[in-house]
């Protein structure tokens, strides 16, 4: 009993001492403490002073001050410089590639059309179809014929003179029919070469493997069509088109000239083929490239170098230690093996050529920082 009274008393002295503190809290944060405390003396007004200190200590290191990224990019000679050491264009995936001036063919940017291959099934399948009517024709008149000779053979007591002439007139019907079937043989090959050409035409006559290979989709015919007044003096005999939507090369084959042009275009048009697993489909349209016998000077510059903003193409060159700037990319840039040329740079260049994307981003980020440091002065 002694000891709960001891551990009773001690409660009650703590819960005093908490309820006491909690009071004294509330003068010292409310306004009609305040005024007590000024009454109670200097000591009330330093603990109060102390407790305020503690809390705004306490909530300034509730919320830290945000640590601003490095800026990279500098204004120097009226241009942007975005300056990145190599630890930094490795982080952000940089690479960069030194270009040198020489000599490149150009490629000649064409248009091309995929051809629905009905046409040429049809014909192939019309002219098998004559081959085989000229076949039956042939053996029935064959028949007929040597009917018509045992008849005339025969003595008159046994073959009547009716039965002679019938047999003459189904063996000179018959030869007819042979006729006949030799013109429409005659006239499908003339078509098929009046439509496709020489080379195809006698493809579609023999069904040789290259039409077989368009009759079953394993290829695909294409026609190119050069732009109006371009010429060259011999056709590549391979070609590159570009795959909507992602613009991925796939090669084309030559076959021949085109015995007619696309009326959209009115340039000299060939033949060429694409397999039929590339993603180009009858009826679509494409960009096809065909290496010319013409070179120019300059350098090199991949696709993947090249940034699109504010409608213009750029590319990065470096300019000093860790540091590039944007340079632009002309638009009429002479194309060669997909690589744009430019001859603006001098004898040589180091460029990036992967992750320009995030280089402009970093030029971007450093230009809003400028603003925004302009506006709190």
């Amino acid at each position: 009993m002694q000891r709960r009274a001891i551990l009773s008393a001690g409660l009650a002295l703590i819960l005093g001492a908490v309820l006491g503190i909690g009071a004294l809290g509330m003068l010292v944060l409310t306004d009609t403490g305040t005024g007590l405390l000024g009454r109670a003396g200097p000591s009330a007004t330093d603990l109060r002073h102390r407790f305020f200190a503690t809390s705004s200590t306490a909530d300034h290191r509730g919320s830290p001050e945000q640590v601003r990224a490095p800026v990279r990019t500098a204004l120097e000679g009226g241009r942007v410089v975005v300056r990145l050491s190599d630890g930094e264009q490795t982080r952000i995936g940089v690479e960069t590639a030194r270009r040198m001036r020489f000599p490149h063919p150009i490629e000649v940017q064409a248009y091309g059309s995929v051809i629905d291959p009905a046409r040429v099934t049809d014909l192939t399948n019309g002219y098998a179809g004559a081959v085989a009517a000229l076949q039956a024709a042939k053996a029935k008149a064959e028949v007929s014929g040597s009917a018509a000779r045992r008849a005339k053979s025969l003595s008159a007591g046994v073959v009547t003179a009716a039965q002679i002439e019938l047999t003459e007139g189904a063996a000179i019907t018959d030869q007819a029919a042979v006729t006949v079937a030799e013109s429409q043989i005659r006239t499908l090959a003339a078509t098929a070469q009046q439509e496709w050409g020489l080379v195809i035409g006698k493809a579609i006559v023999e069904r040789s493997p290259t039409v077989t290979r368009l009759i079953e989709r394993n290829d695909f015919l294409v026609q190119v069509t050069l732009p109006p007044g371009e010429t060259l003096k011999a056709l590549p005999v391979m070609a590159f088109a570009e795959v909507p939507p992602q613009s991925e090369r796939v090669p084309l084959r030559y076959v021949s000239p085109a015995t007619r042009t696309d009326q959209r275009v009115q340039g000299v048009s060939s033949f060429y083929t694409v397999s039929g697993n590339s993603g180009l489909l009858p009826g679509m349209s494409t960009l096809v490239f065909l290496t010319s016998d013409r070179k120019t000077l300059g350098l090199s510059i991949p696709e993947s170098a090249v940034v699109h903003w504010q409608g213009g193409a750029w590319f990065y060159r470096n300019v000093g230690e860790d540091a590039f700037v944007r340079h632009p990319l002309k638009a009429d840039a002479p194309i060669s093996a997909d690589t744009y040329i430019v001859d603006d740079l001098g004898p040589e260049a180091q460029i990036i050529v992967t992750g320009p994307q995030a280089v402009l981003s970093e030029e971007l980020r450093g230009q809003i920082q400028a603003h925004g440091d302009t506006d709190d002065d």
